[in-house]
């Protein structure tokens, strides 16, 4: 498996740990990871705190270069907010763990030229059902249903 998906699942193991939802994050640039995440919605009481946000925002301000220069690895399909601030950063390249549990905008950010490829994990399917059969509540909300 690729070095850079692992860290993102194990940024989601890490979430559910600490009682939220199971999404991790990374920001790599030029191979080099810049920064990781997790989904803290529950844990910090956000509304904003995606897995792909908290891997933003704990790598600080960028400047547009190294973010033109960056993959952002994620373990599930990068919602509407998600994909907006890909799109403000002009981040070219995400790699998805799974989109069989959530469909985020994808086609979105391949039709504004990001290059989106999913690998669709077993590893991240079975973590991501498992959590939507135990807490679809809490999933509903952090998906906006």
């Amino acid at each position: 498996m690729d070095i850079y998906m692992q860290s993102a699942i194990e940024e989601a193991k890490k979430g559910l740990a600490e009682g939220g939802i199971p999404i991790g994050s990374l920001l790599v640039h030029k191979g080099i990871i810049l920064e990781r995440g997790h989904n803290r919605r529950v844990q910090k009481g956000s509304s904003i705190l995606h897995g792909e946000m908290d891997a933003l925002e704990n790598a600080g301000r960028q400047s547009a270069q190294v973010y033109r220069e960056s993959v952002l690895y994620t373990t599930l399909s990068p919602c509407s907010m998600c994909s907006g601030a890909i799109l403000l950063y002009g981040i070219p390249r995400v790699v998805i763990g799974e989109n069989s549990t959530f469909m985020g905008d994808e086609e979105l950010l391949r039709s504004r030229g990001v290059h989106v490829d999913v690998l669709q994990d077993q590893e991240c399917v079975a973590m991501m059902r498992a959590y939507i059969k135990e807490k679809p509540a809490l999933w509903n909300e952090d998906i906006g249903v």
